[in-house]
Protein backbone atom coordinates (compact mmCIF):
# COMPACT_ATOMS: atom_id res chain seq x y z
CA UNK A 1 0.00 0.00 0.00
CA UNK A 2 2.72 2.50 0.96
CA UNK A 3 4.66 1.70 -2.21
CA UNK A 4 1.52 2.38 -4.22
CA UNK A 5 1.07 5.70 -2.39
CA UNK A 6 4.62 6.70 -3.27
CA UNK A 7 4.22 5.70 -6.92
CA UNK A 8 1.04 7.81 -7.13
CA UNK A 9 2.72 10.79 -5.39
CA UNK A 10 0.53 10.48 -2.31
CA UNK A 11 1.31 10.82 1.41
CA UNK A 12 -0.93 9.54 4.20
CA UNK A 13 -1.71 12.01 6.97
CA UNK A 14 -1.51 9.43 9.75
CA UNK A 15 2.25 8.95 9.34
CA UNK A 16 3.14 12.63 9.59
CA UNK A 17 0.42 14.50 11.44
CA UNK A 18 2.86 15.45 14.22
CA UNK A 19 5.04 17.35 11.73
CA UNK A 20 2.18 18.89 9.77
CA UNK A 21 0.02 19.86 12.74
CA UNK A 22 2.24 20.37 15.81
CA UNK A 23 0.79 21.37 19.16
CA UNK A 24 2.71 24.69 18.92
CA UNK A 25 4.86 26.19 16.16
CA UNK A 26 8.14 24.32 15.64
CA UNK A 27 10.12 26.66 13.37
CA UNK A 28 13.01 25.44 11.27
CA UNK A 29 14.55 28.90 11.54
CA UNK A 30 16.68 29.32 14.66
CA UNK A 31 17.45 32.38 16.79
CA UNK A 32 20.73 33.84 15.61
CA UNK A 33 22.89 36.94 16.07
CA UNK A 34 24.98 38.43 13.27
CA UNK A 35 27.76 40.66 14.64
CA UNK A 36 28.28 44.04 13.02
CA UNK A 37 32.04 43.87 13.60
CA UNK A 38 32.03 40.71 11.46
CA UNK A 39 29.54 41.87 8.84
CA UNK A 40 31.17 45.22 8.10
CA UNK A 41 34.66 43.89 7.15
CA UNK A 42 33.05 41.31 4.84
CA UNK A 43 30.96 44.03 3.17
CA UNK A 44 34.11 46.12 2.76
CA UNK A 45 35.92 43.18 1.16
CA UNK A 46 33.00 42.71 -1.25
CA UNK A 47 33.30 46.42 -2.04
CA UNK A 48 36.90 45.90 -3.13
CA UNK A 49 36.26 42.76 -5.18
CA UNK A 50 32.71 42.84 -6.56
CA UNK A 51 31.51 45.54 -9.00
CA UNK A 52 28.06 47.08 -8.93
CA UNK A 53 26.22 47.18 -12.22
CA UNK A 54 23.67 45.58 -14.47
CA UNK A 55 23.31 41.85 -13.80
CA UNK A 56 24.26 41.53 -10.15
CA UNK A 57 22.43 44.82 -9.56
CA UNK A 58 23.33 45.29 -5.88
CA UNK A 59 26.29 44.56 -3.64
CA UNK A 60 24.00 43.05 -1.02
CA UNK A 61 24.95 40.16 1.25
CA UNK A 62 21.98 38.27 2.65
CA UNK A 63 21.74 36.93 6.19
CA UNK A 64 21.23 33.16 5.91
CA UNK A 65 19.48 31.63 8.91
CA UNK A 66 21.43 28.50 9.95
CA UNK A 67 18.21 26.53 10.32
CA UNK A 68 17.03 27.07 6.74
CA UNK A 69 19.48 24.88 4.88
CA UNK A 70 21.69 27.57 3.38
CA UNK A 71 18.88 29.54 1.77
CA UNK A 72 19.48 33.32 1.79
CA UNK A 73 16.59 33.98 4.17
CA UNK A 74 16.73 35.48 7.65
CA UNK A 75 13.36 33.80 8.32
CA UNK A 76 10.84 31.81 6.23
CA UNK A 77 9.06 35.04 5.20
CA UNK A 78 11.76 37.73 5.27
CA UNK A 79 15.06 38.58 3.62
CA UNK A 80 17.65 40.84 5.21
CA UNK A 81 21.01 41.94 3.86
CA UNK A 82 23.86 44.34 4.40
CA UNK A 83 24.36 46.51 1.30
CA UNK A 84 27.60 48.33 0.45
CA UNK A 85 27.90 51.21 -2.04
CA UNK A 86 31.37 52.52 -2.72
CA UNK A 87 32.52 56.10 -3.32
CA UNK A 88 30.94 57.71 -6.42
CA UNK A 89 29.18 54.45 -7.32
CA UNK A 90 25.71 54.12 -8.82
CA UNK A 91 23.46 51.08 -8.44
CA UNK A 92 21.21 51.04 -11.55
CA UNK A 93 17.45 51.33 -11.38
CA UNK A 94 15.14 48.35 -11.39
CA UNK A 95 11.81 47.36 -9.89
CA UNK A 96 10.30 44.19 -8.46
CA UNK A 97 7.03 43.07 -6.97
CA UNK A 98 8.70 42.38 -3.60
CA UNK A 99 8.36 45.11 -0.97
CA UNK A 100 11.61 46.59 0.35
CA UNK A 101 13.01 49.04 2.86
CA UNK A 102 16.38 50.39 3.98
CA UNK A 103 17.60 51.32 7.45
CA UNK A 104 20.80 53.29 7.98
CA UNK A 105 22.95 52.60 11.03
CA UNK A 106 25.75 54.98 10.08
CA UNK A 107 26.87 57.31 7.30
CA UNK A 108 25.28 59.61 4.73
CA UNK A 109 25.87 60.90 1.23
CA UNK A 110 23.78 58.36 -0.71
CA UNK A 111 20.51 59.18 -2.42
CA UNK A 112 18.02 56.48 -3.33
CA UNK A 113 15.82 57.52 -6.25
CA UNK A 114 12.33 56.02 -5.96
CA UNK A 115 10.10 56.51 -9.02
CA UNK A 116 12.13 59.58 -9.91
CA UNK A 117 12.08 61.09 -6.40
CA UNK A 118 15.61 61.52 -4.93
CA UNK A 119 15.64 60.58 -1.24
CA UNK A 120 18.63 61.34 0.99
CA UNK A 121 19.81 58.49 3.19
CA UNK A 122 21.18 59.43 6.61
CA UNK A 123 21.90 57.78 9.94
CA UNK A 124 18.75 56.53 11.67
CA UNK A 125 16.51 56.99 8.63
CA UNK A 126 13.97 54.35 7.62
CA UNK A 127 13.35 54.41 3.86
CA UNK A 128 10.69 52.65 1.80
CA UNK A 129 10.71 51.07 -1.64
CA UNK A 130 7.26 49.46 -1.96
CA UNK A 131 6.74 46.77 -4.56
CA UNK A 132 6.92 47.72 -8.26
CA UNK A 133 8.55 51.11 -7.64
CA UNK A 134 11.62 51.84 -9.77
CA UNK A 135 14.64 52.56 -7.58
CA UNK A 136 18.40 53.04 -7.81
CA UNK A 137 21.10 54.51 -5.56
CA UNK A 138 24.01 56.88 -6.10
CA UNK A 139 26.84 57.76 -3.73
CA UNK A 140 28.03 61.35 -4.15
CA UNK A 141 30.87 61.19 -1.62
CA UNK A 142 34.42 59.90 -1.46
CA UNK A 143 33.44 57.44 1.27
CA UNK A 144 31.53 54.14 1.12
CA UNK A 145 28.16 53.73 2.78
CA UNK A 146 26.57 50.65 4.30
CA UNK A 147 22.97 49.98 5.32
CA UNK A 148 20.57 47.07 5.79
CA UNK A 149 17.87 46.02 3.34
CA UNK A 150 14.71 44.16 4.28
CA UNK A 151 12.34 42.51 1.81
CA UNK A 152 9.55 39.93 1.70
CA UNK A 153 11.49 37.83 -0.87
CA UNK A 154 10.92 34.39 0.76
CA UNK A 155 7.17 34.97 1.07
CA UNK A 156 7.00 36.12 -2.55
CA UNK A 157 9.13 33.18 -3.69
CA UNK A 158 6.97 30.53 -2.04
CA UNK A 159 3.77 32.17 -3.26
CA UNK A 160 5.12 32.53 -6.83
CA UNK A 161 4.30 36.23 -6.99
CA UNK A 162 7.66 37.63 -8.16
CA UNK A 163 8.13 39.98 -11.12
CA UNK A 164 11.28 41.96 -12.00
CA UNK A 165 12.05 44.65 -14.56
CA UNK A 166 15.21 46.62 -15.42
CA UNK A 167 15.08 50.38 -15.41
CA UNK A 168 17.60 53.09 -16.21
CA UNK A 169 21.28 52.09 -16.25
CA UNK A 170 21.85 55.01 -13.88
CA UNK A 171 19.28 56.96 -11.89
CA UNK A 172 16.56 59.12 -13.40
CA UNK A 173 17.24 62.12 -11.16
CA UNK A 174 20.76 62.92 -9.96
CA UNK A 175 19.79 65.93 -7.86
CA UNK A 176 20.56 65.85 -4.14
CA UNK A 177 17.78 67.58 -2.19
CA UNK A 178 17.87 67.52 1.60
CA UNK A 179 14.20 66.46 1.68
CA UNK A 180 12.36 64.37 -0.92
CA UNK A 181 9.21 65.47 -2.70
CA UNK A 182 7.19 62.75 -0.95
CA UNK A 183 8.22 64.13 2.45
CA UNK A 184 7.40 67.69 1.42
CA UNK A 185 3.88 66.56 0.55
CA UNK A 186 3.16 63.96 3.25
CA UNK A 187 5.40 64.44 6.30
CA UNK A 188 3.54 67.09 8.26
CA UNK A 189 2.25 65.83 11.64
CA UNK A 190 -1.50 65.24 11.66
CA UNK A 191 -2.00 66.83 8.23
CA UNK A 192 -2.99 65.02 5.06
CA UNK A 193 -2.98 66.54 1.56
CA UNK A 194 -6.35 66.57 -0.14
CA UNK A 195 -4.72 65.37 -3.37
CA UNK A 196 -4.29 61.90 -1.86
CA UNK A 197 -7.44 60.96 0.01
CA UNK A 198 -7.58 57.40 -1.34
CA UNK A 199 -6.15 54.59 0.79
CA UNK A 200 -2.77 53.50 -0.55
CA UNK A 201 -1.45 49.93 -0.26
CA UNK A 202 1.93 51.20 0.96
CA UNK A 203 2.90 54.43 2.65
CA UNK A 204 3.53 57.35 0.25
CA UNK A 205 6.29 58.62 2.57
CA UNK A 206 9.69 57.68 1.14
CA UNK A 207 11.70 58.37 4.32
CA UNK A 208 10.94 58.44 8.03
CA UNK A 209 13.65 60.66 9.49
CA UNK A 210 15.66 59.92 12.59
CA UNK A 211 15.06 63.31 14.19
CA UNK A 212 11.31 62.59 14.34
CA UNK A 213 11.77 59.02 15.61
CA UNK A 214 14.24 60.16 18.25
CA UNK A 215 11.97 62.98 19.44
CA UNK A 216 8.95 60.66 19.76
CA UNK A 217 10.88 58.13 21.84
CA UNK A 218 12.49 60.80 23.99
CA UNK A 219 9.12 62.39 24.79
CA UNK A 220 7.57 59.04 25.73
CA UNK A 221 10.24 58.50 28.36
CA UNK A 222 9.99 62.12 29.53
CA UNK A 223 6.23 61.80 29.98
CA UNK A 224 6.71 58.53 31.86
CA UNK A 225 9.17 60.28 34.19
CA UNK A 226 6.50 62.94 34.81
CA UNK A 227 4.02 60.27 35.88
CA UNK A 228 1.99 59.88 32.68
CA UNK A 229 1.18 56.62 30.90
CA UNK A 230 3.23 56.95 27.70
CA UNK A 231 5.34 53.79 27.33
CA UNK A 232 4.55 50.19 26.43
CA UNK A 233 6.02 49.03 29.75
CA UNK A 234 8.22 50.73 32.35
CA UNK A 235 11.31 52.19 30.70
CA UNK A 236 10.33 50.88 27.26
CA UNK A 237 9.43 53.50 24.64
CA UNK A 238 8.32 52.29 21.22
CA UNK A 239 6.88 53.63 17.98
CA UNK A 240 5.49 52.02 14.83
CA UNK A 241 6.07 53.49 11.38
CA UNK A 242 2.65 53.89 9.73
CA UNK A 243 0.95 54.53 6.42
CA UNK A 244 -0.78 57.94 6.77
CA UNK A 245 -3.54 56.99 4.33
CA UNK A 246 -4.72 54.00 6.38
CA UNK A 247 -3.14 54.28 9.83
CA UNK A 248 -1.83 50.75 9.29
CA UNK A 249 1.56 49.30 8.46
CA UNK A 250 3.88 50.99 5.98
CA UNK A 251 3.69 48.02 3.59
CA UNK A 252 1.27 45.11 3.27
CA UNK A 253 3.81 42.43 4.25
CA UNK A 254 6.27 44.23 6.56
CA UNK A 255 5.85 45.95 9.93
CA UNK A 256 8.56 48.32 11.14
CA UNK A 257 9.05 49.71 14.65
CA UNK A 258 11.67 51.40 16.78
CA UNK A 259 12.25 50.59 20.45
CA UNK A 260 14.19 52.43 23.14
CA UNK A 261 14.98 50.92 26.54
CA UNK A 262 16.03 53.30 29.27
CA UNK A 263 18.99 52.34 31.46
CA UNK A 264 18.13 49.53 33.87
CA UNK A 265 15.11 48.28 31.89
CA UNK A 266 14.04 44.64 31.70
CA UNK A 267 11.20 43.82 29.30
CA UNK A 268 8.56 41.17 29.79
CA UNK A 269 9.08 37.83 28.06
CA UNK A 270 7.13 37.70 24.82
CA UNK A 271 6.46 35.25 22.03
CA UNK A 272 4.62 35.85 18.75
CA UNK A 273 3.49 33.85 15.76
CA UNK A 274 5.67 35.16 12.94
CA UNK A 275 9.28 36.29 12.92
CA UNK A 276 11.01 39.52 13.96
CA UNK A 277 14.45 40.94 13.19
CA UNK A 278 16.13 43.56 15.39
CA UNK A 279 19.11 45.73 14.58
CA UNK A 280 20.86 47.60 17.36
CA UNK A 281 21.09 51.28 16.46
CA UNK A 282 22.94 52.34 19.57
CA UNK A 283 23.79 50.92 23.00
CA UNK A 284 24.07 47.46 24.49
CA UNK A 285 21.70 44.87 25.92
CA UNK A 286 21.26 41.20 26.64
CA UNK A 287 18.57 39.33 24.76
CA UNK A 288 17.16 36.10 26.16
CA UNK A 289 16.12 33.72 23.37
CA UNK A 290 14.39 30.63 24.79
CA UNK A 291 17.07 29.12 27.05
CA UNK A 292 19.97 31.12 25.59
CA UNK A 293 21.19 34.67 26.33
CA UNK A 294 23.23 36.75 23.90
CA UNK A 295 24.88 40.16 24.23
CA UNK A 296 23.99 42.78 21.63
CA UNK A 297 25.85 45.95 20.67
CA UNK A 298 25.64 48.62 17.98
CA UNK A 299 24.95 47.24 14.50
CA UNK A 300 24.26 43.65 15.55
CA UNK A 301 21.26 41.92 13.98
CA UNK A 302 19.22 39.21 15.66
CA UNK A 303 16.32 37.13 14.35
CA UNK A 304 13.55 35.84 16.62
CA UNK A 305 11.67 33.00 14.85
CA UNK A 306 8.00 32.23 15.31
CA UNK A 307 6.89 31.43 18.88
CA UNK A 308 10.40 31.68 20.36
CA UNK A 309 10.23 33.46 23.75
CA UNK A 310 12.44 36.51 24.07
CA UNK A 311 13.13 39.43 26.38
CA UNK A 312 15.61 42.28 26.60
CA UNK A 313 17.58 43.75 29.48
CA UNK A 314 19.87 46.79 29.32
CA UNK A 315 21.97 48.33 32.06
CA UNK A 316 22.89 51.47 30.12
CA UNK A 317 20.03 51.78 27.60
CA UNK A 318 19.62 50.67 24.01
CA UNK A 319 17.94 51.75 20.75
CA UNK A 320 16.67 49.04 18.39
CA UNK A 321 15.11 49.06 14.94
CA UNK A 322 12.71 46.14 14.37
CA UNK A 323 10.86 44.67 11.41
CA UNK A 324 8.53 41.68 11.18
CA UNK A 325 6.02 39.79 9.06
CA UNK A 326 3.18 40.72 11.43
CA UNK A 327 0.92 42.19 8.68
CA UNK A 328 0.87 38.80 6.93
CA UNK A 329 0.03 36.93 10.11
CA UNK A 330 -2.69 39.40 11.09
CA UNK A 331 -4.29 39.52 7.65
CA UNK A 332 -4.48 35.72 7.60
CA UNK A 333 -5.65 35.61 11.24
CA UNK A 334 -2.73 33.43 12.27
CA UNK A 335 -1.42 36.00 14.74
CA UNK A 336 -1.07 35.06 18.41
CA UNK A 337 0.95 36.66 21.21
CA UNK A 338 1.85 35.47 24.70
CA UNK A 339 3.38 37.83 27.27
CA UNK A 340 4.66 36.78 30.68
CA UNK A 341 6.09 38.99 33.41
Amino acid sequence: MYASFAAAHLNPLWTQIGDLMPMTPTPQAVPYVWRWDELLPLAEEAGRLVPVGRGGERRAIALANPGLGGRPYVSPTMWAAIQYLGPRETAPEHRHSQNAFRFVVEGEGVWTVVNGDPVAMRRGDFLLTPGWNFHGHHNETDHPMVWIDGLDIPFSYYADTGFFEYGSDGVTDESMPHISRSERLWSHPGLRPLVGLDAKTSSPIAAYRWEHTDAALREQLSLEAEGYAATTEPGHAAVRYTNPTTGGDVMPTIRAEFHRLAAGTQTATRRDVGSTVFQVFDGKAEIALAEDTRTLSTGDLVVVPSWVPWSLASDDGIDLFAFSDAPIMERLHFDRTQISR
